[in-house]
């Protein structure tokens, strides 16, 4: 019997993950892997800094060492932290939700929009994506300047996602990133108020994990 995908909240935050199981109901599928979704428990509050990110990078390891029943895993903070050293010890497949989210925008659209939870975040993404080599193909990020507890409950966050779509929109941004894990709850509504497609990374992380997966039935 396969195992389950593995999504891991690096924060320990539950209301982060329990928006996360949430989000990937329409996942569950029947005759498919159960989809598992966990809180680091050794994580900060919310990962907003790169010193955070780099803290969680150990117990991040050590939790892939122990869920040897994983069929694959997911990486639910926009940082993708850890992501090279979880690959380096894991058998099966680790997917990042950064480098998920941008690929799965970048399919639906020649530039792209992030929307990031804090303008301290910026410079950490625009490394990635660019190691990634897709810099050229993003019209931006613009931030919610909200910590990750206000983006998974605050009242205000879906009128401030509006506003900092639409700007993005005006940068030129085709599709957009929700650049947190935080925001999965907002994706739907937020892609029928602009009328662009909103990409949540954590969905698409689990869709590449599910293809994957059941790719190895074949």
């Amino acid at each position: 019997m396969t195992g389950p995908i593995v999504v891991i909240n690096p924060n320990s935050n539950q209301a982060v993950t329990d928006g996360l199981s949430r989000a990937l109901e329409p996942f569950r599928l029947g005759g498919g892997p159960a989809i598992d979704c966990v809180t680091l428990a050794e994580g900060p509050f919310g990962i907003e800094s790169q010193v955070q990110s780099d803290e969680v990078v150990l117990p991040l390891v050590a939790l892939v060492r122990r869920r040897d029943d994983a069929s694959a895993f997911v990486i639910a903070c926009y940082s993708d932290p850890g992501i090279d050293a979880c690959r380096s010890v894991a058998p099966v497949p680790v997917f990042g939700i950064q480098e998920s989210g941008v690929l799965a925008a970048l399919a639906r659209a020649d530039r792209i929009g992030i929307v990031g939870i804090s303008s301290l975040s910026e410079r950490r993404h625009r490394l990635y994506m660019r190691r990634m080599g897709v810099l050229g193909r993003v019209a931006g990020e613009r931030a919610l300047n909200m910590s990750v507890d206000e983006t998974a409950r605050g009242a205000g966050t879906f009128a401030r996602l509006g506003e900092v779509g639409r700007a993005l929109m005006g940068d030129g941004a085709e599709a957009l990133v929700l650049g947190c894990a935080g925001m999965a709850v907002h994706r739907a509504p937020l892609e029928e108020a602009l009328g662009i497609p909103v990409i949540d990374p954590t969905q698409a992380a689990v869709a590449q994990a599910l293809g994957a997966v059941l790719a190895r039935r074949m």
